[in-house]
């Protein structure tokens, strides 16, 4: 419970939790970004 109180009350507790968030949504931008390239790379190389 102590490890759970640290990361919500102090300074590097919450800036970790930005950390990992930032992450996430990176992650899912890439994620977007390359399912369209991929996509319109197949439809380019099925003409």
């Amino acid at each position: 419970m102590k490890a759970l109180q640290d990361l919500f009350s102090t300074d590097y507790g919450i800036m970790s939790i930005v950390v990992i968030a930032v992450i996430i949504v990176g992650l899912g931008l890439a994620y977007g970004v390359l399912k369209s390239k991929m996509a319109e790379s197949a439809k380019n190389a099925g003409k």
